[in-house]
């Protein structure tokens, strides 16, 4: 997984810096040489499966065991989680929602966003944070809804983390009582490790990707509050079995909800919008219980 992989930092607009202001950063590079590889793999005769998540790392890195490979896991996303806390404590002070949006790269999740930031722009507070490799493209197109947005760009690492969206946070405009939703990296995996700060996770599910995306890439979808299967105009075209997709959901998150949408024909946008809505409403309406529980 991304822990042990060394991508690397990010640049906030794409400027040079990598670090804004003074925070204990850590080291997200601590590689070293250990041999002791323990595989922990399954070859079977004339083909068959080679395992490499078998181990307790469920990763494989050439040099490193799988105990070293957990040590690295654990010390890089306690730091993360450190940030998180902190970014969950600001929008509980502020009661904003905060919403990270997960897939893989085409999903629709870019035109998604645009076509809800048209629906809500001017009844509450909105912010986005875009996260991609390179480029302000799609910020560009936030941007042209009048709702602000900050580029994340992350270079070689391949999704978000909760230092990065702090950064981004001392960018944007307050949205207490309103929502900011956070435009994951397009990958089906490592952003599912990363703790942000955010109170509602929600993974998209592109039609056009076939019905066993959750099985084969389950971290995302189990830790989803929401699944939103995308592009559902194009069903008729591609011959895609929606029961499969909600099949394939239920076992690996039997408690998320579903929903179908289309950004193009505007099929269940007022459900998904719906559940935006009462998502935030709930949000607000637990007061001091939710500034209790994010300061502990």
């Amino acid at each position: 997984m991304c822990t042990v992989c060394g991508c690397s930092g990010a640049t906030v607009d794409g400027s040079d810096h990598h670090h804004g202001h003074d925070h204990d950063h850590g080291d997200h590079h601590a590689h070293g040489h250990d041999h002791d590889h323990d595989h922990r793999h399954e070859a079977h005769d004339h083909g068959g499966t080679i395992d490499f998540g078998a181990g307790p790392a469920r990763a494989h890195v050439p040099g490193l065991s799988q105990a070293r490979m957990v040590e690295i896991e654990r010390g890089i996303l306690a730091k993360n989680d450190g940030y998180a806390a902190a970014n969950r404590r600001r929008f509980a002070g502020s009661g904003t929602l905060a919403v990270n949006l997960l897939s893989s790269p085409g999903s629709g999740k870019t035109t998604l966003l645009v076509a809800t930031l048209e629906r809500l722009h001017g009844r509450l507070p909105l912010a986005v944070i875009e996260g991609d490799q390179q480029t302000e493209l799609d910020a560009d197109r936030i941007r042209a809804t009048g709702v602000p947005a900050v580029q994340v760009n992350t270079g070689k690492g391949c999704h978000l983390d909760a230092h990065m969206v702090g950064h981004a946070l001392e960018r944007l405009p307050g949205v207490g009582g309103g929502l900011l939703f956070i435009e994951n990296v397009g990958n089906l995996v490592c952003p599912a490790a990363f703790d942000l700060g955010e109170a509602a996770r929600v993974a998209l599910l592109s039609v056009t990707e076939g019905e066993d995306k959750p099985l084969k890439y389950p971290d995302t979808f189990a830790g989803a509050d929401l699944v939103l299967v995308t592009k559902t105009d194009l069903v008729p075209h591609l011959g895609t079995d929606l029961a499969a997709i909600e099949r394939a959901v239920a076992r690996v998150n039997p408690k998320a909800t579903l929903h179908h949408v289309s950004a193009r024909t505007g099929e269940g946008m007022d459900g998904w919008q719906a559940w935006l809505l009462e998502r935030r409403d709930r949000w607000l309406a637990d007061g001091a219980a939710r500034v209790t529980r994010a300061a502990e």
